[in-house]
């Protein structure tokens, strides 16, 4: 994706953003969707589609006349899309739980509460010819695969990378921990990613330096490993200058200086470089946490049909060079590479890079069931991540 269109996106997500309350599953289980049965067959559309989706990832020219994969899935199916964009996940599982939308693309920090809570239902990938094609490490993943059964479609991916300014940092950050115990060097000018989901960054950088406390998973944490993330995450509070969840306020901000050093997506530091700013990124030694959405579909919707012709064709390899490339993102698809419009797009974005992945913890929502295997433990869910949030930000 060129710079042009990454800031196009970005601005949109900016637009999208709203600011809600966190809402989180306080159940145990994973296995939501009861006894659910996935279609054994795919029928006729039935006319139209309802997508809820990251803003970039719908796009029908109306915001770049050159930008339309929507109109040709419509022609091919004849099904009618219509689209409402959210700007966060908690804004999704609030959007999606009320039953009006037949597709989402959910991040794996509402993936799992949307099928806990039954709001999505199981999908027959064997009836979607391109999810032959997806990379295998996207597959059968505890964000989209439950008790055996598959939710749905893999869509884009990428890590959350450390930015940093190579005019003010120096020497340059290896290690996460330039932003969390060594944040004072910089103090006021750090910043951090604005979500309960956050947490995990903190323990990812715990389970790496300090392996006394037992974090095998960073999306399991149990009540003693979630009070030691939240006590890094509330020293880090104090050299913090700016939580973000609009990547183009933060762009702005490492550009005018305000921000030296923290978290960001691969196209934040993309618009800030085609801004001039004088920024860098790194994946620490320690690894990083990051996102692969999945395109699931609701389980009370009327239009089945056209939800798994859509589901289809967004990762057909067009189409999934059309949207990775727009948004900045790495494909789900392999084969969308060779369409992509910037030829370098694949390895900017590290695509098929099994050992880059493998240092990836996406990000998946925490539950009761300790999602590291533990049997005899109860761990923290999401509810008690987002009460957590709220007392390290004060």
């Amino acid at each position: 994706m060129g710079p042009k269109k990454s800031l196009k996106v970005a601005g949109a997500l900016a637009v999208a953003a709203l600011a809600l309350s966190a809402c989180g599953t306080s159940g145990g289980g994973t296995s939501g969707g009861g006894n659910a049965v996935a279609k054994t067959s795919i029928g006729d559309g039935e006319g139209q589609v309802s997508i809820l989706a990251w803003p970039g990832y719908v796009e029908d020219g109306s915001n770049d006349p050159k930008v339309n994969w929507v109109k040709p899935f419509e022609e091919q199916t004849g099904c009618k899309v219509s689209f409402k964009p959210f700007g966060t996940s908690d804004e999704a599982v609030t959007l999606m739980r009320t039953g009006q939308y037949d597709v989402i693309s959910a991040s794996g920090d509402a993936s799992l509460r949307l099928i806990a809570g039954g709001d999505v239902q199981p999908v027959n990938v064997g009836l979607l010819k391109n999810y032959a094609d997806v990379y295998p490490f996207l597959k059968d993943k505890a964000w989209n695969t439950v008790d055996g059964k598959n939710y749905g479609m893999p869509h884009g991916w990428g890590a959350n990378v450390l930015m940093y300014r190579t005019d003010k940092v120096s020497p340059a950050p290896t290690s996460w921990s330039s932003v969390f115990t060594d944040a004072g060097k910089n103090a006021g000018k750090v910043t951090a990613y604005d979500s309960p989901i956050y947490i995990a960054d903190a323990a990812l950088y715990l389970m790496k330096h300090k392996p006394e406390l037992g974090i095998k998973n960073p999306y399991a944490l149990d009540k003693d490993q979630l009070a030691a993330a939240v006590s890094l995450l509330k020293d880090q509070r104090k050299n913090v200058g700016e939580y973000w969840n609009d990547v183009v306020k933060s762009v702005q901000s490492f550009a005018s200086g305000g921000t030296v050093i923290g978290t960001t997506w691969q196209v934040g530091a993309n618009i800030a470089k085609a801004d001039g700013a004088k920024v860098e990124t790194v994946l620490p030694e320690e690894g990083a946490t990051g996102w692969s959405d999945t395109w699931m579909i609701g389980a009370k919707t009327k239009n089945p049909n056209c939800s798994y012709k859509w589901l289809d064709y967004i990762a057909s390899p067009k189409a999934n060079a059309q949207v990775a490339e727009y948004f900045g993102e790495s494909p789900a698809n392999p084969l969308a590479c060779a369409l992509t419009e910037d030829k370098n797009h694949c390895a900017t974005y590290h695509s098929g890079d099994a050992s880059y992945a493998d240092k990836i913890w996406y990000w998946t929502t925490p539950v009761a069931t300790c999602l590291d295997g533990r049997k005899d433990t109860t761990c923290t869910d999401y509810s008690e991540w987002t009460k957590a949030w709220t007392e390290i930000k004060g």
